[in-house]
């Protein structure tokens, strides 16, 4: 009974002029007049707990895409890292195979670098055999030294002919131009006529092997008077 008149008190308390009938209904029906202030006040309290149930949820969304703008923040540099590693790697295998595959190459060409080598010293032998034949005893008349000489001489261009095929060049500079990388001065001399820094005199003939000097030739140079 109490609640009920404090209802009533509540309901009664004057705010804004009520008609003669409405007023008379709430003086005879208490409990109803405090039903219908119950239903309101609860009404409006449902309200209320709605709308802070919404921002609440709408905080934690909130929160919830913070936190997965951070992780995919998180996971896009990471993608980055292992993309510029992968990259690199890939990068550094690359070079590795082309060194590789430029290591085999020159092994190739320059394997028989030191066998070349040797075999010259048969070419200058032959050379200076060829030249030490005075070409006046060359004749018909004396056929054992004619038979020698041409066989020197077909030796000497069938081992040309096979230096050639390996990619074995002869260098036999007289007239051009000094290169300190095909050519070793032995000495520097005035001539009239010559060039200064051109090739007088060649005092043993150079070799490349593929473009590579294998043994440069030893020269004379023509300098300024």
């Amino acid at each position: 009974m109490a609640a009920v008149a404090q209802c009533v008190r509540g309901a009664l308390r004057p705010r804004l002029p009520l008609h003669p009938l409405l007023s008379a209904a709430i003086r005879t029906s208490p409990r109803l007049l405090c039903a219908a202030t119950q239903q309101k006040n609860t009404g409006q309290n449902l309200e209320e707990d709605q709308s802070q149930s919404q921002n609440e949820q709408k905080a934690e969304t909130s929160s919830a895409e913070k936190l997965l703008a951070e992780e995919k923040a998180k996971l896009e540099e990471q993608l980055k890292e292992v993309t510029d590693k992968y990259k690199r790697a890939l990068a550094d295998a690359e070079n590795v195979r082309q060194r590789s595959q430029k290591l085999v190459e020159e092994a190739k060409l320059y394997g028989i670098q030191s066998f070349c080598k040797d075999l010259l010293e048969v070419a200058d032998i032959l050379e200076k055999a060829t030249e030490s034949v005075p070409k006046e005893e060359i004749k018909d008349d004396n056929p054992h030294l004619k038979s020698l000489y041409e066989g020197l001489v077909m030796t000497e261009v069938q081992i040309q002919k096979v230096f050639k095929k390996h990619g074995l060049l002869r260098l036999d500079p007289v007239g051009a131009k000094f290169d300190p990388y095909e050519h070793e001065a032995l000495f520097h001399t005035p001539m009239e006529g010559k060039e200064p820094g051109t090739i007088a005199l060649v005092s043993k003939i150079g070799y490349k092997l593929h473009g590579r000097t294998l043994r440069p030739a030893l020269v004379g140079v023509v300098k300024d008077p």
